[in-house]
């Protein structure tokens, strides 16, 4: 896989996909995380003499424009972090683009409107991807690939465009690339593997393959619960995936076959309603055994035994991977789990590696420096599919 190094740029128009999907608060970024991890490419690119055209999605429009999900805001952010301007596009490959991208001279950068504006970028018939793809290699010489976020679509911009253009990745890329080759290839022990978020389901095939890898899986967040009613624990009203205890049922009992200490919450943090995530005003909750949930409440965050347990678990470890936060970490009542989590990671002296996504967004929400980890990945999905053995479409594209 070749790299910007290996690119002759001065003079020529690029395009970089990046991932600019930042969440908004209306036109506010509340987490401007994605931006900043690219910003050093496309300023390297910059400096180099390139013509830079940075393009994006944000969010799930429907293929056709919407202003919910411009990418305005952005572009304005990352003339910020540049510290100069960034022309933007209010089309992608129509008028506006093409006069923006005439128009930039080198050492300039442009950012083109929402690539999900256009259906043919998430098409799953190949012409029409293809269509598209072609309309976007008429606005650049060159391809840089720097959206790890988006690797694992087969989308126009990620897929089919590198087949198109002279094609290069990113620092971004390769820097992830490098992190997960060392969760892979180059593992140093115990490895630990801390796993959160809502559903289970999305986790399954990732569980599925670090039973043959991990030594530990600390299981947390919604999916938990999940886990502890395939224990025959009543959970309540807590969030539950009854059509997954089967195999969850099954994964238990691989676990301890194969030597994997898979440690769940030992206590919960309960109520019977879920917090206000808008005015954070202060929850009722109660902290309760993981077996003795009340049958009209539901887990919101993993209580205080739990958390000294998953510390204690990932206290002695070589390399960590973290994805998902442990509780409803966005409301102050049940952030303690997460930022508990978050600070082991910490004291670890092993590699440590958050797996992007809401886990990475919490780190930053709760005030931990970014650069005391050893790394922060800028994609959940890329991170969990690359870790489940699959072949991610973005970076095939971008081999030689």
């Amino acid at each position: 896989m070749k790299t910007i190094d290996d690119l002759q740029v001065a003079g020529k128009r690029v395009f970089v996909r990046a991932d600019l999907n930042v969440p908004l608060d209306g036109t506010t970024i509340t987490d401007d995380g994605r931006i900043r991890a690219v910003a050093p490419t496309i300023a390297k690119l910059a400096a180099r003499g390139a013509k830079v055209i940075v393009a994006s999605h944000l969010g799930r429009p429907k293929g056709a424009p919407d202003p919910a999900f411009s990418l305005a805001p952005a572009a304005a952010r990352l003339g910020e972090i540049l510290g100069q301007d960034v022309a933007f596009a209010t089309d992608t490959v129509g008028d506006s683009a093409r006069s923006v991208v005439a128009d930039l001279r080198d050492g300039q950068v442009a950012v083109v409107e929402n690539l999900r504006f256009n259906a043919g970028e998430t098409s799953k018939d190949d012409a029409e991807r293809g269509a598209f793809a072609d309309r976007l290699a008429e606005l650049a010489d060159l391809y840089v690939g720097d959206g790890f976020g988006a690797v694992h679509r087969k989308h126009a911009s990620v897929y089919d465009l590198p087949a198109r253009l002279p094609h290069a990745a990113g620092d971004l890329i390769a820097t992830e690339v490098g992190v997960l080759k060392r969760l892979t290839e180059d593992v140093k022990r115990p490895y630990v593997v801390v796993l959160g978020g809502a559903k289970v389901s999305d986790k399954l095939a990732v569980i599925d393959e670090l039973l043959g890898k991990a030594d530990r899986l600390l299981i947390g967040g919604g999916m938990a619960y999940t886990f502890l009613k395939a224990k025959g624990y009543e959970v309540g009203i807590s969030l539950l995936q009854e059509d997954q205890v089967p195999a969850v049922t099954e994964y238990l009992e691989r676990a301890e076959k194969n030597g994997v200490e898979l440690v769940l919450p030992v206590d919960i943090l309960a109520s019977r309603d879920f917090p206000d995530l808008k005015t954070k005003a202060p929850a009722d909750f109660v902290t309760v055994d993981a077996d003795k949930i009340p049958a009209d409440m539901e887990g919101l965050d993993i209580g205080p035994k739990t958390r000294e347990l998953f510390a204690s678990k990932i206290a002695d470890a070589g390399t960590v991977f973290w994805n998902g936060p442990v509780g409803v970490a966005e409301h102050p009542d049940y952030a303690g789990g997460t930022t508990a989590v978050a600070q082991a990671l910490l004291d670890s002296p092993g590699f440590t590696v958050v797996g992007g996504g809401d886990s990475a967004a919490a780190v930053r929400a709760l005030g931990f420096d970014e650069n005391a980890f050893g790394h922060i990945s800028t994609g959940g999905g890329a991170s969990l599919e690359y870790l489940e053995g699959k072949t991610l479409p973005g970076l095939a594209a971008l081999e030689d």
